[in-house]
């Protein structure tokens, strides 16, 4: 668990941290929540209904955002047969091999147009150096976020899966996932279930952990509503 904190000022309200923490490790995760939980009261009885989450991690670099790109809009059933044969027709799977590919070739391996340029235009921007895929996780989570979403076809919910499960990025937050909405809705005794942008103010006093924050959430909706939450793309269809 990597973290480098500096008080801007005395004033709370104004407090600045400058941190990266890291879930790298199922310690790391239980160190994360069980500060949280001290931290914030009110995931005290969340905590105990969820119970400790289980560190979720992907395949970080291009495979693991082209993993996740796969899967958006299908049902996992779906994403992980077009992901199988995707990964067995370029295996090692690398940047230069999708870039290089027929789009036409892509296409019958089941992705859609829109996938394609998505994948296409990834691995240019990484062939050109352009984009560092790994140097995110060391970056402010929302500055990381932003550099993903700026990318053609790389939405909220994809850019912050990405950096949670593939980067480890401790204080990412998946404001558009909408399990973690309904869980927190619950939890926190809300009126209506958050929406995106109500998303962020909420899980502020959960800064540096929020992407801890999330697990435990995560974790409060499977207890609740006896499903899995994380179970596919949130972003617009593509």
């Amino acid at each position: 668990m990597d973290a480098r904190v500096k008080p801007a000022h005395d004033d709370l309200s104004q407090l600045i941290y400058l941190m990266t923490l890291h879930l790298n490790t199922q310690a790391d995760l239980e160190a994360a929540i069980h500060a949280l939980v001290k931290q914030d009261p009110r995931l005290k009885p969340v905590f105990d209904i969820a119970g400790m989450p289980a560190l979720r991690r992907r395949e970080p670099g291009f495979a693991g955002l082209a993993h996740i790109v796969c899967g958006q809009q299908l049902s996992t059933a779906s994403a992980a047969a077009i992901w199988a044969r995707i990964s067995a027709a370029f295996d090692p799977f690398h940047h230069d091999s999708l870039r290089k590919a027929r789009a036409s070739r892509l296409g019958r391996l089941g992705l859609s147009a829109a996938k394609i340029k998505t994948l296409k235009n990834l691995a240019r921007e990484i062939a050109a150096e352009r984009l560092n895929l790994d140097v995110l996780a060391n970056e402010d989570a929302d500055a990381a976020h932003n550099t993903l979403t700026a990318l053609h076809g790389i939405g909220p919910w994809t850019a912050d899966v990405y950096l949670l499960f593939c980067l480890g990025h401790g204080d990412a937050w998946p404001a558009g996932d909408l399990a973690v909405q309904e869980a927190m809705k619950i939890g926190l005794g809300l009126k209506t279930r958050p929406t995106p942008k109500q998303m962020a103010p909420l899980a502020e006093p959960w800064r540096p952990w929020r992407g801890a924050a999330a697990h435990l959430w995560w974790s409060y909706y499977r207890a609740i509503k006896k499903r899995e939450g994380v179970i596919g793309g949130k972003d617009q269809p593509r």
